[in-house]
């Protein structure tokens, strides 16, 4: 078994700064689009169904990529596969930004893509390179920025190409991160020869990759397609084929890429689901939050009629300054009292906000308020799942753990998309040409029945938890983590 190199790295704090960047890259990118894919539709001159391919795209490749590369730094060391991502991250960006028409856009939003490897690599690192007494925190710094960096990108959006400014501003912001980012892992990653042999699965990775495409291009298009469309229940069907066969794929394989016995095991399962749940109340509170204050009260009968920039300013700001002033207390609270109940806690708070948006949203400090608290929660909930992952895996499959969940965040976040859209358009006032008010309170119910989600499998995972385990520290100290490790398969 391998040992640890804690506390090799000269300069934590700024290794934790380099890779906190990164992964804000990651989320920054994803969510910049999103308040403008109406202005790239019509700077572009393609139809809004076109221009929703821009997310969609992105989405498509993390989930093809990400696996491959959390087993690429697992195998081969995760320094190079980091620089290898930000290069590409930042041609790609480079590429948006230069892009005169839809395909080379979505060839860029390609390329953006391979980000979604940043986050499970950089939990490998993190594991590897410090000592247990600053992991915790460290590990919940850099997972909350998956939050955080949402809130950056709907605030630069904002600000910069708010109300009819070209599209490509925002990008500019992205470029920026990922170029300092890539610049200070170059300085400060440290390398290290390959712990284990092997080789990545291509086959796995192919169908793995497959199943995901088919199950996420119908969940991300159902609404232009239609739910009942036989493209959809096309590609639901073979989704489901893919990934039965991938499983059977996977136990006849001798390395595999995603051992099934981990996938299987209850205390990977726990944080899975609760990242997928999470995912899903995230964009749920966006999306509530940016259409409602948005709509004019003179014509809904509700709504404040904030503009693209004060939305930014106003109504999603607090939540990200509170993002991060929370994270390093997170991860404090998850060093001490364990990550399935700071889960728990962080859960609490967001049915509190979502409760808030359901009920008593008619005054714009309440719906402020509601926001900060959704996102808090949000940020809990990413600084407990790693640690959560982390315990159930060796340092060897640190970082394909990591990558599944990322995945299962990502398939959330585009179900939490993509429901609270149909909720929203199926109760579209033709009088008014707005969704009712009635709408609003369902997305917000969306989003407190997955928070509830969170808290009955941080429960479950509390129960099912023996006396001993709890007293190992839930940490990821060399003294309890021998005991919680997994033979490799």
């Amino acid at each position: 078994m391998p040992r640890r190199s804690a506390g090799r790295t000269r300069h934590p704090g700024l290794l934790v700064l380099a890779l906190a960047l990164g992964v804000t890259s990651l989320s920054l990118l994803q969510t910049l689009v999103v308040p403008v894919l109406g202005t790239i539709a019509e700077q572009l001159g393609v139809s809004p169904a076109a221009a929703g391919w821009v997310l969609t795209a992105n989405l498509l490749a993390a989930a093809v990529l990400t696996p491959v590369l959390g087993r690429l730094g697992d195998l081969r060391g995760e320094r190079p596969v980091i620089l290898g991502i930000l290069a590409v991250v930042a041609a790609g960006t480079v590429l948006t930004i230069a892009a005169t028409s839809l395909p080379l856009l979505l060839a860029g939003r390609i390329l953006q893509g391979a980000s979604y490897g940043l986050f499970p690599l950089s939990i490998s690192v993190l594991r590897r390179e410090l000592p247990a007494e600053r992991l915790g925190v460290a590990m919940s710094v850099v997972s909350s920025m998956l939050g955080v960096g949402g809130v950056i990108g709907f605030v630069a959006t904002g600000v910069i190409a708010g109300d009819g400014g070209d599209y490509r501003r925002p990008f500019w912001v992205g470029l920026a991160v990922v170029l300092v980012s890539l610049a200070l892992s170059a300085l400060l990653l440290p390398g290290r020869s390959a712990t284990r042999s092997g080789r990545v699965d291509w086959w796995g990775a192919l169908v793995l990759g497959a199943g995901l495409v088919l199950l996420l291009l119908p969940i991300s298009q159902g609404n232009q397609w239609g739910w009942r469309s036989p493209g959809v229940v096309g590609c639901l069907t073979a989704s489901a084929v893919f990934l039965t066969g991938w499983v059977l794929l996977e136990r006849r394989t001798a390395q595999p890429l995603v051992r099934p016995a981990m996938l299987a095991d209850r205390r990977t399962v726990v944080p899975n689901v609760a990242g997928l749940m999470t995912g899903i109340a995230m964009f749920a509170s966006f999306l509530a939050v940016l259409q409602y204050v948005q709509t004019p009260p003179e014509v809904a009968g509700f709504g404040f009629g904030a503009s693209v920039l004060e939305t930014a300013v106003v109504y999603l700001l607090p939540a990200g300054v509170a993002a991060v002033l929370a994270a390093p207390l997170a991860g404090r609270v998850v060093t001490r009292s364990g990550p399935l109940p700071t889960l728990l806690g962080g859960a609490a708070v967001g049915i509190a906000g979502f409760a808030l948006l359901a009920v008593v949203r008619s005054q714009p400090w309440i719906v402020v308020l509601a926001m900060l608290l959704t996102q808090v929660s949000v940020t809990v909930a990413y600084a407990a799942l790693p640690a959560l992952v982390v315990e159930a895996v060796t340092e060897e499959e640190t970082g394909v753990a990591n990558a599944v969940n990322s995945i299962a965040r990502a398939v959330g976040q585009a179900l939490g998309s993509t429901v609270s859209v149909t909720l929203l358009a199926a109760s579209l006032d033709p009088a008014t040409g707005f969704p009712r008010n009635i709408a609003y309170t369902l997305v917000a119910l969306l989003g407190a029945l997955a928070t509830v989600a969170v808290a009955v499998v941080a429960l479950a995972g509390l129960r099912a938890d023996t006396p001993q385990r709890r007293g190992a520290g839930h940490g990821t100290g060399p003294s309890g983590e021998q005991e919680r490790r997994l033979p490799i398969a």
